[in-house]
Order: C-alpha cells, then sequence, then structure tokens
C-alpha cells in the first residue's frame, strides 16, 4: 500500500494489455445510428434463438467504408427499468465482443461486411453468462454460414 493513498485505498495492478482474447468493442464496430437499425430490420433477415432475436444485413459494397461486422444492441423499456435493460446490454456486449470473431473467420465479411442486430429476451438477465455466451456464438456461426452460402 502506497503511503500517499488514503486509507482504505488499494494499489490495483495494472491490466495486461493483449493477450488471446480482443480487447475492447471499437465504434467501428458498433451500429451507432438509427437510420442503419432500420434498414437492417426492414431488409434483412432473422436468426431466432430461445432467448434473442438476431437480424442480420449484408451492406452494400461501398455503403460504409470499413469492411467488417457492426452489432447493435435493442432492448426496449418492457423489458425492465434502466438497470436492467443496461445489464443485458453490457452482458450482450461483451459475449459479442467475445465471439465476434467467428464472423470475421468465417470468411463471410471479407468483401463486404455484415451489420448485425441482436434483440434480447427478459430471460437474458437470468441466464448464466456462459449459457448467453453460448447462444451467441451460435447465432453468429449461424449468420455466418447463411451469409457464406450466398
Amino acid at each position: 500500500m502506497n503511503a500517499d493513498a488514503p486509507n482504505g485505498s488499494v494499489e490495483q495492478p495494472a491490466a495486461k494489455a493483449g493477450g488471446s482474447v480482443p480487447r475492447g468493442f471499437p465504434r467501428s464496430g458498433r451500429l451507432l445510428k438509427h437510420s442503419d437499425f432500420e434498414r437492417v430490420y426492414k431488409q434483412g433477415r432473422r436468426h431466432f434463438s430461445p432467448h434473442m432475436t438476431v437480424f442480420y444485413l449484408r451492406r452494400a459494397e461501398g455503403a460504409f467504408p470499413e469492411k467488417g461486422s457492426r452489432v447493435g444492441f435493442t432492448v426496449g423499456r418492457v423489458l425492465g427499468g434502466a438497470v436492467e435493460r443496461n445489464r443485458m446490454k453490457r452482458r450482450l456486449r461483451e459475449a459479442v465482443r467475445l465471439r465476434r470473431s467467428v464472423l470475421e473467420d468465417s470468411g463471410a465479411v471479407d468483401v463486404v461486411g455484415v451489420d448485425v442486430v441482436i434483440n434480447p429476451k427478459k430471460s437474458v438477465l437470468k441466464l448464466e453468462f456462459a449459457v448467453v455466451l453460448e447462444e451467441v456464438g451460435r447465432a453468429l456461426d449461424a449468420i455466418a454460414k447463411k451469409l457464406v452460402e450466398k
């Protein structure tokens, strides 16, 4: 403990950079505009799973300067208060961060990108994180396979 530190505080070691797990959720990898969400809902396809519905749409070439996948989350007020909705988004964001490589590694988004919108059900809040992680991975894998087929 540092002598200059106030009582009760403990120094934390710096987080190690690198590792095999991608760090962060970059802005370029997120859907941010309302118009992008609307386009995915109206023109895209759906993948249903027990605890979420995943909408996806392959982007037209030149529509977005960067290739790769962009992911957005919609959690409506009907699913709970702000605390519960934000907790769902944090859990889903982390699951996507850990499983996102499924889309990039499959070759599905090499030529053009794909936009994905995840719409969870209330049950996501009560699930073990391992189940959420597995379900997000399965959904992204299914999307990658469907995109490669085309």
